[in-house]
């Protein structure tokens, strides 16, 4: 008797949730519980020198974490041709501890895979060096000495579209584009100057004496480019040399 009582239970039980889809105009036979979508793995190769342990690294980062680690170079300085093939998302770049070759890396680095955003591990560097290499292309900053998972919250963030770098350099970056702003004539000016935004962006460097080196190391150029840019200057302004330059921009309301 009480195995029928059951039975009846459960026939009114099922019953009930086979009127309440129907209510909601379900189908039947169509009920399903929704599972969120697996985001893809971050894939990330690792160029790291000898004075590092990328493979202690690999164990931290791939443990629970959304990092998918495609490969460890540790030639130095890294070699962008490494990166055929590994369909890496971040390349994460131990610095070799000087500011050209490390520029130079990253430079070779986004020209052979011009997807790849880099975060780099490298001691508090000189603001202009840093400046040079977010130039160069590098996204994200981090001191070597960082722990797993600070290292994976720059990588996660800068897959995302942040930048990532300490306090100290990012106040240098806020100086530099306000002092961007100060250089930069108005457009009326612009026009009377007929000069490009290059070519304005090397007046107030002209006007601090600095060599052509200097200036084509600023802006990662080459010493011809920028030879080649103050002598396009010349002719639009009519200037015969490099004071010449400053003076006439000067007296066009250029704030130099």
């Amino acid at each position: 008797m009480a195995t029928s009582v059951r039975q009846r239970t459960a026939t009114n039980t099922s019953g009930a949730n086979t009127n309440a889809a129907n209510l909601h105009g379900i189908p039947l036979g169509t009920l399903a519980v929704s599972r969120p979508t697996a985001r893809p793995p971050i894939r990330v190769l690792l160029a790291a020198g000898p004075e590092f342990s990328p493979e202690a690294l690999t164990r931290m980062l791939g443990k629970n974490s959304p990092v998918d680690v495609v490969g460890i170079e540790r030639t130095v300085p890294f070699d962008s041709t490494a990166m055929t093939g590994k369909g890496a998302d971040i390349l994460l770049l131990a610095s070799s501890g000087n500011a050209i070759t490390d520029m130079s890396v990253v430079r070779q680095a986004r020209a052979t895979q011009p997807g790849v955003e880099i975060v780099m591990l490298g001691e508090a560097c000189e603001e202009g060096d840093f400046l040079q290499l977010v130039r160069a292309g590098v996204r994200g900053y981090i001191s070597p000495d960082a722990g797993a998972e600070q290292i994976l919250q720059a990588i996660v963030e800068v897959r995302g579209g942040a930048a990532v770098c300490p306090g100290k350099l990012c106040a240098g970056l806020f100086r530099y584009f306000e002092s961007e702003a100060k250089s930069l004539p108005s457009a009326s000016i612009h026009q009377r100057l007929g000069l490009t935004r290059r070519e304005q962006q090397l007046i107030p460097l002209v006007a601090k004496g600095l060599t052509n080196k200097e200036i084509a190391n600023h802006f990662s150029l080459s010493e011809q480019t920028v030879k080649n840019h103050l002598y396009r200057m010349k002719h639009k302004i009519g200037a015969e040399d490099r004071l010449s330059i400053v003076h006439l921009c000067r007296m066009q309301g250029f704030m130099v």
